[in-house]
């Protein structure tokens, strides 16, 4: 495969000390990722200099190497030098995949983080989602200490007060929402009662800390009209596969009301064809909603299936079209709704496919249907985090079945 890439300098990259022995099947992986030829050449170009820093580090083989360890070789920013940057990440996706890489070395902080991950995760059961909410606060935060001193991580544990925690949160406002930072302020608080019932960190310092105030109904709700999100599903190109693959997405968020991590967690097995049911796995609430399918659902999906998956031993419906190959991330829906808004030119002025969540609870409530039906299709626990989604709802008859809306089939009729 390399002497197929480079017919006439093959044999300069195989000598290589280091990467040399490794090219071949790494250029063999990116191949199964969906990886063009361009994109991988450029890879093993860089591998000359990258080989080179190995040697000037004394690295004889990857192996020896973490991924914590093998990415400080990628530039800090991929635009300084972005071919080596992808180089150094296909590395550490090639030798984890194959498990090759040494373990991370474990270190205090690293040992904390893991501790109290297993905490929520067997002591306050939080969901994936969540649990990696937290993580990251916790990760940022005692990033955050490390570098304020040189004290070891139990001493600044023990000399933790309120003006270190509140410094932290003033960085965190800088590019937070007074919403977000709400969230950053309660995995903090949650942090700190677990290092106190430790022993770790002084009592009380997360009543300490001041939670900024949000109001009901101070914001302008987050709501599209319906005939904007018809234009929204109307403007999506379904002439190339990645077109009949958001179109497929977003048709299952504007008819269930899905969340992002709803809509890439489907997998073929929850759709019963025969059936004409749809049973979508919640991760945030732990249990499945069954909805039944739609025909122009339906249609959309089957015609993503048959021209525009990947032919990957995967059950996950929705996959990359890009390399590397795989199963989809929240983002990438976020990302395709930012892209196809781009492309339509419309006035949408949230960043996220949330809003078309929102407007779909508002177009049922104007259709006369039941709040706590609402709430059961967009898997609230309580009624008032549904009315909480416009400030003054029409209310419909409580009794009212829930109806819902076909984007296709509004459009037959119009």
């Amino acid at each position: 495969m390399l002497a197929e890439m480079f017919p006439r300098a093959h044999a300069r990259y195989r000598c290589l000390p280091v990467l040399g022995p490794y090219l071949e099947g790494l250029i063999v992986w990116l191949r199964s990722q969906g990886y063009p030829r361009l994109p991988i050449r450029l890879r093993v170009r860089a591998a000359k200099g990258l080989d080179a820093q190995f040697r000037r580090d004394g690295v004889s083989k990857i192996e020896e190497l973490s991924a914590q360890e093998l990415l400080v070789y990628a530039p800090a920013s991929s635009q300084d030098d972005i071919y080596r940057s992808a180089l150094v990440l296909s590395l550490v996706r090639y030798f984890g995949a194959q498990g090759a890489l040494a373990p991370q070395r474990p270190t205090p902080a690293l040992e904390l983080s893991a501790s109290y991950r297993s905490h929520l995760e067997k002591v306050r059961g939080l969901s994936r989602s969540t649990l990696n909410h937290y993580a990251a606060t916790v990760r940022e935060l005692l990033a955050y200490l490390r570098d304020s001193g040189d004290e070891q991580l139990d001493d600044c544990l023990r000399s933790l007060d309120g003006g270190v925690i509140e410094g932290f949160l003033e960085l965190k406002a800088q590019r937070l929402s007074r919403e977000s930072l709400q969230h950053t302020v309660s995995h903090v608080r949650s942090f700190l009662r677990f290092l106190a019932a430790r022993g770790l960190a002084a009592a009380g310092l997360d009543s300490a800390i001041d939670t900024p105030r949000v109001y009901r109904g101070e914001r302008l709700p987050r709501a599209l009209s319906w005939e904007t999100v018809r234009t929204f599903v109307r403007a999506i190109d379904r002439s190339t596969a990645m077109g009949r693959r958001d179109y497929a997405m977003f048709l299952l968020i504007v008819t269930y009301g899905l969340r992002t991590c709803e809509v890439v967690s489907v997998t073929l097995d929850d759709i019963a064809w025969r059936d004409g049911r749809v049973r979508v796995p919640r991760p945030k609430v732990r249990s499945p909603l069954e909805v039944p399918l739609t025909p122009e659902v339906g249609a959309a999906i089957l015609s993503y299936l048959r021209g525009g998956r990947p032919a990957l031993p995967l059950r996950e419906v929705f996959l990359r079209v890009r390399a590397p190959a795989g199963t989809l991330k929240p983002t990438a829906v976020t990302e395709a709704f930012q892209g196809w808004v781009r492309r339509a030119g419309l006035p949408i002025p949230f960043q996220g496919p949330h809003c078309l969540r929102h407007s779909l609870a508002i177009h049922l409530l104007r259709k006369g249907a039941a709040l706590k039906s609402i709430g059961g299709l967009l898997g609230h626990r309580s009624v008032e985090s549904t009315s909480g989604l416009s400030p003054a709802p029409r209310r419909g008859p409580e009794g009212c079945p829930l109806d819902l809306p076909g984007i296709a089939h509004e459009e037959a009729r119009r």
